[in-house]
């Protein structure tokens, strides 16, 4: 954990304070032949300025190396202070707690999603995620983004940048380290999005998670095409190319706007959003399971469509036959504004 926090400045003030104490204690023994015992005293009350007395009248060069010793140690002793304060005051020991409390809670997640880089499309991740209900952790790298997100608020609240759900869990380090990986769960996950600039560090990144987490889903951003399959061989369950998605949805909004338009209610994109949900035939209450899409009705109870169905053989089948009993292993894909889906849920989900 130390190395996740920024104590250059208390490192160095340690490492002076050691080479004060060992050059006194090397000066006393050489220069006025003291015991370690005395050595060490004589090092302390001078660095601490008590003026006990010698052990025994120094020598020319024994006055001489004080003097000196004096004037360094005051430059030590002021230097020490001034860190330890700013460490204390600054809130350096709350950020301290805090990252402890943050790790321990980590620990006991499970089932959650890692979200690696907090860069554009990593926050995007996690404001759909937080906004799902899942729970997340985020590997960043970069200490001062995160300040500059959560600048002004609690440490804990991102709404003036857009995101929902209040806390962000956040382990700061290199994502592409198996440390880093392990301190955010990597093995008790469900899912990881890898959003870091480079490819190559995506690439890592997958084939590291996939060795930790064979059951691991994986989503991979990619800036290249060419990077697509390497992703893929790496371990990646899906690849997102977000300038590819980006320039095919322009051309879209000049050639088919309208779809792009109801696509947008879709993602959330615009103000009058619908909601895509999904609900597994394992997830359906007991006493609906076996009845047709017909009786079912669930346009006329909720106002909600059941546009899609993913079979259990991996088949996508488009506005499914109202005659169709969903069957083990299938996935039922529905259509509605949030208040509609929210009914879908309550009269249609097993509690």
């Amino acid at each position: 954990m130390l190395r996740r926090l920024n104590i250059n400045r208390l490192i160095l003030a340690i490492i002076l304070t050691v080479l004060s104490l060992v050059i006194g204690m090397t000066g006393f023994t050489v220069i006025e032949d003291y015991g370690l015992i005395d050595a060490f005293y004589m090092t302390v009350t001078t660095v601490a300025t008590v003026g006990f007395g010698e052990v025994q009248p120094f020598s020319q060069a024994g006055r001489l190396f004080v003097s000196f010793y004096i004037l360094y140690n005051l430059v030590v002793v002021a230097y020490l202070i001034s860190v330890l304060s700013a460490f204390i005051f600054d809130g350096e020991l709350r950020k301290i707690y805090k990252m402890i409390r943050t790790d321990q809670e980590i620990k006991r997640f499970s089932g959650h999603v890692i979200v690696c880089g907090f860069g554009r499309n990593g926050r995007r991740a996690h404001q759909e995620l937080r906004a799902n209900g899942a729970r997340v952790v985020v590997i960043e790298s970069d200490q001062e983004l995160m300040k500059s997100i959560t600048d002004g608020q609690t440490g804990e609240d991102y709404d003036d940048n857009g995101i929902a759900g209040g806390r962000i869990f956040t382990v700061f380090g290199d994502a592409t380290s198996d440390l880093v990986l392990k301190q955010a769960g990597v093995e008790r996950a469900s899912a990881l999005i890898t959003a870091l600039p480079k490819d190559a560090d995506n690439v890592f990144v997958a084939l590291s998670a996939r060795a930790l987490n064979p059951r691991l889903k994986i989503i991979a951003r990619a800036s290249l095409k060419t990077s697509e399959s390497k992703l893929l061989s790496a371990g990646a369950d899906s690849v997102v190319m977000p300038d590819e998605i980006g320039g095919s949805h322009m051309a879209k909004l000049v050639v088919r706007p309208e779809v792009i338009r109801f696509l947008d209610l879709i993602s959330g994109l615009s103000p009058d959003k619908l909601r895509l949900e999904e609900m597994s035939y394992d997830q359906i209450r007991r006493d609906l399971r076996g009845l047709t899409i017909r009786e079912m009705d669930v346009r006329s109870l909720t106002g909600a469509t059941i546009i899609g169905m993913r079979q259990a053989s991996g088949a996508l089948l488009v506005s499914p036959p109202v005659d169709y009993a969903p069957a083990p292993g299938d996935v039922l894909l529905v259509l509605g504004s949030e208040d509609q889906i929210q009914s879908f849920e309550v009269q249609f989900r097993q509690l």
